[in-house]
This record gives C-alpha cells, structure tokens and sequence, in this order.
C-alpha cells in the first residue's frame, strides 16, 4: 500500500517535475484543454483544482501562491478574473479526465484533461452555434449568385447551365471526329 507517499515522481527530478507540470496547468488554464499521459494528468488534476479554489478566494496571498505555482501572468490574470465566475456555483471538481487510448510510439495510455464547462457557457456555445449556421447558409446563398454574377456579369438562370450546351463547342478534341467525319463523307 501507499502511506505517506504524496504523489507520483513521473520518472524525473523534483525541479524537473515542478516545472513541467507548471508549464502543464498554465497550458490548461490559457487553453482549457490539453492532451497528455495518464498519469501525468492525475497529477495534474491536484494543480488544476488547486489554483481554481486560489482564484476564488480571491485575495493578493492567493494570487501570489498562484503566480508561484503557475509562473506565467496571462495564466494567473486568466485564473482570477474568468474561472471563479464559470465555476462560481462548484465546490470542487472542476476538471475531468477522459481516456484516449494509446499512444503509437511507445504505448503510453493517454488522457486529455480539461476544465469542465459551466452550464451558462454551454447555453453560449449552442446559441453561437445555431447563428454560425444560419449565417454559414445565408453565405452560401449569397456566395453562389456572386460567382454567376461575377463571371457572367448578371445572374443567370438554371436553364442556360444545361449540361450538353456547351460541350458541343469546346476543345479540339470535339472538332477532330467532326471533321473526319465529313472528310469521310
């Protein structure tokens, strides 16, 4: 059994291990999502969590503790101004791990650890959805009479797209078994 053993050493140096994870939860915080090894995304999680609960409390002794552990200012400003309000109604648990499989090169079981979205901000994401794809198909309408109205000058109708009409006139290779035929002739 494990007693007293705080965390896993990933197979590195303790400076090393610092800073990798460090450079792991900036990552996570500036992006959201990041994809690792499994074990390195257990320990991960402790960080993560972590610097939430320090973002939420707020004061200038947890922002420090967190610029310690983070080392990057875009992350910190990030953990105290936009995450205490997505997880403002959460008491814990604010990132999940899902299983990816394994990786080709050496077989290492990956995961991708990201923070768990609020409920406001999925309602968000649907609503941009939905105009991303009313505006992609009013695009599409509109993209396709400027195209006929670039090359032809006008809009042109269905009618004269017909598609044997055009085909008659083009390319040499249309004229040769013409005029061989009347030479036949």
């Amino acid at each position: 059994m494990r007693h007293n053993v705080a965390e896993r050493k990933l197979g590195m140096k303790t400076a090393h291990r610092l800073a990798m994870l460090a450079n792991m939860a900036s990552s996570l915080v500036l992006h959201d999502k990041i994809e690792t090894t499994l074990p390195k995304a257990k320990e991960l999680k402790r960080i993560a969590d972590r610097i939430v609960t320090l973002g939420k409390r707020g004061t200038v002794h947890a922002m420090r503790r967190a610029r310690q552990i983070l080392r990057n200012r875009q992350a910190v400003h990030k953990a105290f101004h936009d995450l205490p309000e997505r997880f403002a109604d959460r008491h814990g648990g604010y990132t999940r791990i899902l299983k990816l499989g394994y990786r080709h090169g050496d077989s290492a079981p990956m995961a991708m650890i990201e923070y768990i979205p609020s409920p406001k901000m999925l309602e968000k994401e649907e609503a941009e959805a939905a105009k991303k794809t009313k505006k992609a198909e009013k695009g599409v309408k509109k993209a396709a009479t400027t195209f006929k109205e670039k090359v032809f000058g006008r809009a042109v109708p269905k009618e004269k797209f017909a598609p044997g009409k055009y085909m008659e006139k083009k390319g040499p290779s249309r004229k040769v078994p013409q005029q061989r035929a009347k030479k036949e002739a």
